[in-house]
């Protein structure tokens, strides 16, 4: 049965679910009427970072140009460019198992591409949830809608997975960005 947070809560994953090795992040939105003349592409990423809360380098950013890790522990399935249709518009494969002991955290973010030049923002955006689901069992373990609104935010931190005592935890965190992409580099340590 999955369960649903709020912005802000936090809960065990692998100590309440023993044996779980694999996650699917699920990332899904819709997009309200809009005349700009412009179709919205959100783009879902993932930053893995150290204790510092910076990647260690450029590779540590998963996103529709580097779709998996060099460790396997994290893999992209690819670029939705419309969001159409029901379901995961996006998705993020995780694999507790190999993600690299210097690895702290990871957060999964997501992004609307060229946002400023087509005068888009998360306002514009409706029904946008994260799901974690068992890879093996196929079962939804959490959901977390977002029922903020980012009226002026480009960029999101949907939520963060992160190491504690062995285990790991779920945080549904968000948090919003002006600057798009290049913001949220700057947070975790990239500059575009």
């Amino acid at each position: 049965m999955s369960i649903n947070l709020s912005k802000g809560q936090k809960i065990d994953l692998t100590k309440s679910n023993p044996g779980l090795k694999k996650v699917v992040i699920g990332l899904g939105w819709d997009t309200n009427h809009y005349d700009g003349g412009y179709e919205f592409d959100l783009d879902a990423s993932a930053f893995l970072v150290g204790s510092n809360g910076k990647v260690n380098n450029d590779l540590d950013f998963i996103f529709y140009n580097n779709l998996t890790h060099s460790s396997g522990c994290i893999v992209h399935t690819g670029d939705n460019r419309t969001g159409e249709g029901e379901g995961d518009d996006e998705q993020i494969i995780i694999d507790f198992s190999v993600v690299p002991q210097e690895i702290d955290k990871i957060a999964i973010t997501v992004t609307i591409h060229d946002a400023v030049t087509r005068s888009q923002n998360f306002g514009q955006v409706s029904n946008a949830f994260v799901r974690v689901v068992n890879e093996e069992t196929g079962a939804e373990l959490i959901r977390y809608d977002l029922t903020e609104d980012f009226s002026v935010e480009t960029a999101l931190v949907f939520c963060e997975l992160y190491r504690h005592g062995g285990e790991w935890k779920f945080s549904a965190v968000g948090s919003g960005f002006q600057g798009g992409l290049a913001a949220l580099c700057g947070n975790y340590g990239l500059s575009v």
